[in-house]
């Protein structure tokens, strides 16, 4: 009797698990991670990405997990050496790890991106540009992630990614509605231009008003479901290291002595460079007699004339080549009137925080600062800014006045939009630059990973099954008992 008992306990509970209805319950994405070198001409730093592996719209929502500045110069510098070109990416690359879990290395995507200066680099010696990079990518083999490869971005991908970091981490392509608990495109989505300045490149980047198709620095791109043409233009050796030799050089080659006056530098500054110096960069190294003479040195005298720093400035754009033309920079390179607002980054960011030059002052009190602040002595600057690397601090009035030439004189801003342009670093904890847009592009190439799932039980039925299964139970174990 209790064996029978048993018995038809259990097949009452297998008859009422299998008529309870099942249904597939999906598993909570996992996280995917990527890294990105930005390889630029001065510098290099390495970021770290992460985002779930279920995408939106195609396009993965990437955020930063870690950025790590890469110690000494950029990996141009290193032409003469070029295996320490990848040496100097193992500090990041070990730091980088520990903040991606053990078992997803190997399928962590690694990209390194030069800009500039290697761009310069294989432009003078393309040989040594290659052995640079293969150096990278040998040390980038050493570890266990998925390395892609190392590659010389040109100018307009520089400017173009830069333009999607932007414009994705201040909600101009989607922005999370609690409402509908998804992402969605803003109703009316602010679509901002990007201006960049590196140490060997400028770029800017925008929307203008028309269709790009006759642009030849039209980019094109899909970005969570919607097409998006931007204007997107990048002048090498316009960065602004490159800017301060070819302003020496210039004021060179005009006096000629051993001794020549500098007028953006410091009143009581001297600064000594050598002529061998120029031949170091194809932004500087086209024949000149002067720079025929060898290795010998010249003394630039500081004299803080403001008026003649912009004078002198002017001189490195040749804007008679645009005509009466309204949609040229300088160069004769076609541009559309710029239009919207703009995020200024990296040195534009850098030289007007120093200046305390913030957003919402008018034109004219920017151009008063900088001016006062050219015309103060090198003894004057020193005292007041002690903290300030003094190789910099006697810069600062040159870059200001290029900036200032750049953006009034070349892209064509006004008193009416300078207001339009904001000059930012950061947004949220992500860093400005080129890299996240990257990464963000990078995710359509990327395989979504379809949703795991599971066989699970509708929570009610399955409550009311256990609920019939216990008490089934204790009828048994009465029957069993009686």
């Amino acid at each position: 009797t209790a064996i029978l008992g048993a018995l038809v306990t259990l097949s009452i509970i297998a008859l009422v698990l299998s008529l309870v209805k099942t249904e597939d319950v999906t598993l909570p994405p996992t996280v995917k991670y990527g890294m990105v070198f930005d390889a630029g001409s001065s510098h290099t730093s390495l970021f770290v990405y992460e985002w779930d592996s279920d995408k939106e719209n195609d396009t993965g929502v990437v955020s930063q997990t870690l950025s790590c500045d890469v110690q000494g110069q950029g990996i141009s510098s290193y032409a003469n050496d070029p295996s320490k070109a990848g040496d100097s990416l193992r500090e990041c690359l070990d730091k980088a790890l520990t903040v991606v879990p053990a078992a997803k290395q190997r399928d962590v995507p690694v990209y390194l991106g030069a800009t500039a200066g290697m761009r310069l680099l294989r432009e003078q010696n393309s040989s040594a540009a290659d052995q640079v990079l293969a150096e990278v990518a040998k040390t980038m083999r050493d570890y266990p992630v998925a390395f892609k490869g190392a590659q010389i971005l040109t100018g307009e991908e520089e400017g173009a990614y830069g333009w999607i970091t932007i414009n994705y981490l201040l909600d101009s392509f989607t922005k999370y509605s609690p409402k509908a608990h998804t992402w969605v495109r803003p109703e009316a989505a602010n679509i901002l231009g990007a201006l960049d300045l590196g140490g060997a490149s400028t770029q800017i980047s925008f929307m203008p008003k028309g269709s790009a198709l006759n642009w030849t620095e039209a980019s094109k791109f899909t970005l969570y479901g919607y097409n998006y043409d931007i204007y997107t233009h990048s002048y090498l050796c316009y960065g602004q290291n490159e800017m301060l030799k070819r302003l020496a050089k210039e004021l060179i080659v005009v006096r000629g002595e051993p001794g020549v006056d500098h007028p953006c530098y410091p009143k009581d500054y001297n600064e000594t460079i050598s002529l061998s110096s120029f031949r170091t960069s194809p932004c500087t190294n086209r024949s000149s007699p002067l720079l025929t003479l060898g290795d010998g040195t010249v003394t630039l005298e500081g004299r803080g004339d403001a008026s003649g720093c912009l004078a002198a400035i002017r001189k490195l754009f040749n804007f008679s080549a645009c005509g009466q033309s309204q949609d040229c920079t300088f160069d004769g390179v076609y541009q559309p009137p710029v239009r919207g607002q703009f995020i200024a980054f990296s040195a534009f960011y850098y030289n007007f925080k120093f200046l305390n030059l913030t957003e919402g002052q008018s034109l004219a009190t920017v151009k008063e600062t900088i001016e006062r602040f050219c015309t103060r002595g090198w003894e004057d600057l020193s005292s007041s800014y002690p903290e300030e690397n003094p190789e910099r601090l006697p810069k600062y009035c040159t870059n200001a006045n290029y900036i200032l030439t750049l953006l009034l004189d070349a892209y064509k801003f006004d008193e009416a939009s300078w207001n339009n342009i904001f000059f930012q670093n950061k947004a949220g904890s992500a860093d400005i630059g080129w890299t996240l847009g990257y990464m963000l592009n990078l995710t359509n190439m990327i395989p979504a990973e379809a949703p795991a799932r599971v066989k699970g039980h509708v929570p009610s039925l399955w409550a009311a099954a256990i609920a019939f299964i216990v008490l089934t139970l204790a009828l048994g174990l009465a029957a069993l008992l009686l």
